[in-house]
Order: C-alpha cells, then structure tokens, then sequence
C-alpha cells in the first residue's frame, strides 16, 4: 500500500517522471491520459511537440470490398503512431478506390462510391486536420515499419499510401487549390499570392497535381499555373492524376468538380532542403537509371526525415524496362537505403533537374529557364527542408517515358528549452 501511494504521488506531482512515462504512448493514447489532470496535460502537450518525424501508412494488400484497403490500414495504423497530423496527403489507386464502371450508367455509381471512400478516411482524420486526397493509375510505396523497407511500384491492383505530416517547428505546410474559370482564359495570377505562393521568400517546395487533364483547355492552364512558378529557388514537382477526392483544411472545404484544375501542397521554411532529378526516354536499363539517382545523391540532401517522390508515367514501369519490375524505385533504394518513397504512375509529369545548395542559390547550367511538363517520363524528388537538384534544361517542352524523382528533408529549428512545471 506504502509503495502504491508513493507512486501516484511521483505520477501526480513529479513533471519529469510523467513524461518519460507518457513519452513511450502512441498519439491517441497519449491525448486520452491528458485527460487525467493539469499535469498530465501540460506533459502531453511538451511530448507532442517533440514528436516531428514524418510518419506513413501503407496499404499493399487487398482485402473486403467493402473498404478500400488504405481506408483499413489508416483505421488500425492511427491507434500506433507517436505523431500528431497536421497535415495529410494520401494517394490510392483509381480502379479499386472509385470502384469498377463496366459501362456509362454505372458512372454516377462510381463517383458515389469514391466520395463515400473518401470521406470514410478523412472521419479517421483530426478536425483540423489540412487533407489532401489523390486516386492515380498506379502507386509508388514504402512498407510500414522501417524506412529502410523496400519501396514498390504498384502498377496494377489495389495500394495505397497516406503520409502523415506533423507540426514542425520553422516549416509551413498549406493545401492549395486552383480551378479554371471556363468563362476567364486568363488566369488571375493575385490567387497565388492569396494560396501563399508568391511573395513568400521562405517557399521552398510546391507539389502540384493537375486533375482532369483530359479536358479542353486543361494543358493551356496548367501552363498558366506551373509557368510564373518556376523559380529558380523553388523546387516543382508533381504529376497529372486521375482525380482528387480530397481537400480539406481548417478554412477550406472544397470538392472536385467537373472542371479541370491543379490542386497541391506548398512547403515553406528556411531549413527545408530538396532536390530533384529527371530520368528521361534515354533511361531504359540498370546502369542508365542508377547513373541519374546518383546526380540526386549528389544534391548532399540530409536523410533524417526525408522523403522520396517519385513521379512517373504510366508508360514506364516493367514495360519500359523490358519486364523487370521495380527498377526506378530499387535504384533510388539503393543510393537512399534509408529514405522511405513514394509516388504514382500519372498521366504526365512536373519537374525538371534542379540542384540548389545549402544557402538557395541555384547552381545555373543556362539562362534558360526549365521545362516542367512532361508526358511518359519518370520524376524523382527528395524532400526534407528543401535543396533542389538542377542538370541541364531539357530542350523540348514536353518529353516521352519520363520519370521525376524528388527528395525533400525537414529539420525543426531547435526551440528554446522549456522549464518543467505544471
């Protein structure tokens, strides 16, 4: 009994001990015990803030048609993870999470079926929780429990990915969204100010993704969007995709439509550091793959809590690899053992080859500015607080079979040390 009183006495009134306690919690249980009093309270709060590693869950396997996988996945995965999401994008494939359309008047079925998955994951979701949702052709995954776990390209069958961004001391995170006015051919460039994408001097990374491209009309805006973006100290990278199901944040709410448009996500911050590198219709085997993820390592990107993007055409893959499977993401895995990537098999690429070092200042090949859009090419980005990768400008504006990677790292600016109290 002596024992036992001592101890809640330690977990009542010693700071200290509660939260190395309250420290091994995932999130949910975490918020539930500081519940408990004021100091259990506080305690949780200074451990959630010091839990700034970006987290991912991963759905590789098919399961009840009823719930797309993902949807599954994130309803048990959410209960383990040690984080806090601000922000989320997932991404799914576009068969299995809209479901099958054998013909016309099973469309509107379809789209039912798509809005209904969708919002069964943002439910699972935080309130205030900024989310952006993608279906796409094909998925880029890591497995859940490591980093280093061999990432895949899904091309066929059910996948999907959500990345779950927390909040990170000196960076911003917004979701973004721009729809063409049918009635206005030209664009209102005053919205990208609005979205935070001008006169912002810490934008560091946009991830853009352009839905309905298929539309008339839809090249000729991306163009009008992607163009007065491409600055030389900003990293672009993205791709066309099927559709979005999903943009939400704390002052947004908006669903897609018919119309075509770009939707994405902005990072600011002085410390992120990125780079990117373009593999284009040349890249055809091994030796010619491993050779341009090794321009990427070149860029020195940090590989605590970073992150790979690879954006690539449909027509890439095992096809353009002469049926070997898995050759773009095992030669990233293999220069980034430990840097966790994902992406999708989209219907056009953004991106070009940019390398940017420690201080921003874009390492010029030309006074040529860069080339963005592609078609059949493979992109690859990495990403943490932002430096970004350059080669040379491609000479056309449009290229086959192309595949963009990007890697991108985050480092929280170290804050001032609390004192311990209640």
């Amino acid at each position: 009994m002596e024992s036992a009183a001592k101890g809640s006495y330690v977990l009542a009134n010693l700071a200290e001990v509660v939260e190395r306690v309250l420290g091994f919690l995932p999130t949910k249980a975490l918020l539930r015990a500081a519940c408990v009093c004021r100091l259990w309270r506080e305690c949780a709060r200074r451990t959630l803030r010091t839990r700034q590693r970006i987290a991912w869950v991963s759905a590789l396997e098919p399961g009840p048609a009823e719930n797309h996988a993902l949807v599954r996945a994130l309803a048990r995965e959410l209960e383990k993870v040690h984080v806090l999401p601000q922000t989320v994008l997932y991404i799914a494939d576009a068969e299995t999470f809209s479901g099958h359309e054998e013909c016309h008047e099973q469309k509107k079925a379809r789209k039912r079926n798509s809005k209904e998955t969708a919002l069964a994951l943002e439910k699972l979701l935080p309130k205030r929780c900024q989310v952006l949702g993608l279906v796409t052709p094909g998925i880029v995954v890591t497995p859940m429990g490591s980093s280093s776990n061999q990432p895949q390209e899904i091309e066929e069958g059910e996948a999907g990915f959500a990345l779950l961004f927390p909040k990170i001391d000196g960076v911003k995170i917004h979701t973004f969204h721009f729809s063409k006015d049918v009635k206005n051919r030209v664009f209102d460039e005053s919205k990208f100010a609005e979205a935070g994408l001008k006169n912002n001097p810490d934008l560091r990374v946009v991830l853009l993704f352009g839905y309905n491209s298929w539309k008339t009309g839809a090249t000729r805006f991306l163009h009008q969007i992607v163009n007065p973006l491409n600055e030389k100290s900003i990293i672009l990278a993205g791709g066309q995709v099927e559709s979005f199901t999903s943009l939400t944040s704390e002052n947004t709410h908006a669903q897609p439509g018919d119309a075509c448009g770009v939707v994405g996500l902005a990072f600011s911050g002085p410390q992120i550091q990125s780079a990117t590198v373009l593999l284009d219709q040349d890249v055809a085997d091994e030796r010619t793959a491993e050779a341009a993820m090794q321009r990427l390592k070149a860029a020195n990107i940090p590989e605590h809590n970073t992150i790979g993007f690879m954006f690539a055409c449909v027509g890439r893959g095992y096809r353009h690899y002469k049926t070997k499977r898995n050759m773009e993401a095992d030669a990233f895995r293999k220069f980034f053992p430990n840097v966790p990537l994902f992406g999708f098999f989209g219907h056009g690429e953004i991106g070009c080859d940019r390398i940017v070092t420690g201080n921003f200042v874009l390492r010029e090949c030309n006074d040529i500015k860069d080339d963005l859009l592609h078609g059949y090419t493979t992109r690859a980005e990495k990403s943490g607080r932002v430096d970004i990768l350059q080669s040379k400008p491609l000479p056309k504006h449009k290229h086959r079979f192309v595949t963009c990677f990007d890697c991108c790292s985050w480092h929280a600016v170290p804050s001032k040390k609390k004192r311990h109290g209640p």
